[in-house]
């Protein structure tokens, strides 16, 4: 069981096809086994050997925006441990933008099943440090590439319904995934059972409690410490006790690469009340909104 670095977040991944190395996955992370894991191959001729890929629509995909963050959920393979999928008869797949990741991939012979490296339900890890302070010796071995370049998890497109459906916005937006298939996505609405990750009302969440705001943040409220995940600016007037600014550039890309190293810093303050500015929802914004939404949804 290995954590690598992949563009989007830090991966813990074990053999698809090891039933035991995949329940250390889920033991290590105490994640339930009703959430599907992801499978990640090192080349896109390769997502055959766990899922059926005659759709025309994969090799189109594929070509567009593999390597890269985009998880396409298609039929599974009879081969793949039902533990991988949560029963379904479906298997999302991926090829990750990182060399690391790729030759993790091919130096193990196998597809890998990988799922964040982090404890469940917490904030995803964007650097090999997260995932040590986090996990620590529960992790066989940790490979360090850096921080992430994306910052948030794939996107994940089912293509065993009409018209496709988005089951998780990311790090490839919808706009782009539209344009490329000539048509319009279904958005995937909550219907209690899990068909891809990151689809729990509450995820990728700080311990801390956390409020989105209507707009620009104003002066912190008077009552206990509150920490601000800005967007591009800091404002001005009475001071917060902590200020994480996520694009100073104004752009989206770069707000979603630091989101999670970024709520994680504020995290550790032990505050009493964070509260983050939304972004626009267009292209990765869509992503950015999904995650502090979790966050901020009530504790089960």
């Amino acid at each position: 069981m290995v954590a690598f670095p992949t563009e989007t977040v830090y991966g813990l991944a074990a053999s698809v096809f090891d039933p035991r190395a995949v329940a250390r996955v889920f033991e290590v992370k105490a994640r339930p086994s009703f959430d599907p894991l992801i499978v990640h191959v090192a080349e896109a001729e390769e997502a055959s050997r766990v899922a059926a890929t005659a759709d025309p629509r994969v090799a189109r995909l594929a070509a567009r925006f593999w390597p890269g963050p985009l998880t396409l959920v298609l039929p599974r393979l009879p081969s793949v441990p039902d533990l991988v999928t949560a029963g379904l008869e479906t298997v999302g797949v991926r090829v990750p933008d990182h060399p690391a990741a790729r030759a993790l991939i091919r130096e193990a012979g196998t597809p890998l099943a990988a799922p964040s490296a982090n404890p469940f339900g917490y904030v995803s890890p964007t650097t090999a440090d997260h995932v040590a302070e986090q996990l620590g010796e529960g992790v066989d071995l940790i490979l360090d590439g850096g921080p992430c370049r994306v910052g948030v998890e794939s996107t994940i497109l089912g293509l065993t319904v009409e018209p496709p459906g988005l089951l998780r916005p990311g790090g490839v937006s919808r706009e782009a995934l539209e344009s490329t298939l000539g048509q319009a996505l279904a958005v995937a609405v909550p219907t209690g059972r899990l068909t891809a990750p990151g689809q729990l009302v509450r995820h990728y969440a700080t311990r801390t409690p956390l409020m989105i705001l209507t707009g620009h943040a104003g002066p912190p409220p008077g009552a206990g410490r509150v920490g601000l995940l800005a967007f591009a600016r800091a404002p001005e007037g009475p001071p917060y006790a902590a200020v994480e600014v996520l694009a100073p550039d104004g752009q989206g890309t770069t707000a979603a690469a630091n989101l999670f190293a970024a709520l994680r810093r504020l995290d550790a303050l032990r505050l009493d009340l964070l509260l983050a500015e939304p972004c626009p929802e267009i292209g990765i914004g869509r992503a950015i909104m999904d995650r502090l939404r979790r966050c901020a949804a009530p504790r089960p």
